[in-house]
């Protein structure tokens, strides 16, 4: 707990068993609640999130990275979190910026706080293959010209929310893939939310989770679209749901986030 602030920690999670204890040992003690939705992992992810003490939340089925973040921040919310951040259970990020970037956040400083791997130089020395480097300073480069803001990325899985952005941004509106990570920050963007980041180490090895090259290409191509589609709908030309306050919220009768059909509690 953070000035009176209950602080979640969420894990979205797909075969993360090898580098699931290791993420977990370093989450800071101040943290209230620890959550881990599993996308129906081949591995015994599960059963080790369980042994770890998390509060565990398994899909029914393999829906996406995504659609494992509406889950991981609806529970969440159920569970009474003030503060969330969310953390890659692949070890890439280290928990032990937990405390900077929920402090960022409870103490009202910024309302979203990103884990940048790009701030501090450290990137590609941290294993960041070359390609994915210079596809995501492009990608940034082309995201602050049309959505008017300067971020040094956009692309990390490293993120702190108030309880409000989560609550007022349309986030059920967003793809269950990969891009779903770019489109709620240009969701914050256009809502008006303010954005820090903190400077974040970042660690690449085989047993850490990474998109091939063919699902890289797709997400960079959404990622394009998805700052078209913000500049068109600032400027008057598209009114799509993603950026409408009446764009479908995230659901937070606790009843209905625990015992919904796609994430059983274990």
């Amino acid at each position: 707990m953070i000035k009176g602030k209950r602080v979640a920690v969420v894990m979205p999670a797909y075969n993360a068993e090898q580098t699931l204890e290791a993420t977990v040992r370093e989450i800071p003690d101040l943290v209230d609640i620890r959550i881990l939705v599993d996308d129906y992992s081949k591995d015994q992810t599960v059963a080790l999130a369980r042994r770890l003490g998390l509060q565990v939340y398994v899909h029914d089925k393999n829906y996406g990275y995504g659609r494992n973040q509406q889950t991981c921040y609806q529970e969440a919310l159920a569970a009474g979190a003030d503060v969330v951040i969310m953390v890659h259970p692949d070890y890439q990020y280290t928990p032990l910026l937990i405390t900077a970037m929920a402090s960022m956040v409870a103490y009202e400083v910024y309302d979203v706080v990103l884990g940048s791997r790009i701030i501090g130089g450290q990137a590609l020395r941290g294993g960041m293959p070359l390609y994915k480097y210079i596809s995501n300073r492009f990608l940034t480069a082309f995201e602050n010209l049309f959505l008017r803001v300067k971020l040094s990325e956009y692309h990390t899985g490293y993120r702190a929310f108030s309880r409000q952005v989560l609550t007022d941004l349309p986030l059920l509106e967003n793809s269950p893939d990969f891009v779903f990570d770019n489109q709620m920050l240009a969701q914050c963007v256009y809502f008006g939310f303010r954005i820090g980041e903190v400077s974040c180490p970042t660690k690449y090895f085989d047993e850490a989770s990474s998109i091939n090259f063919r699902r890289s290409v797709k997400y960079g191509l959404g990622v394009l679209l998805t700052s078209l589609q913000f500049a068109l709908t600032r400027w008057g030309m598209m009114h799509p749901p993603r950026f409408s306050p009446k764009g479908k919220k995230l659901d937070l009768d606790p009843r209905l986030a625990i015992n919904s059909p796609s994430a059983a509690a274990e």
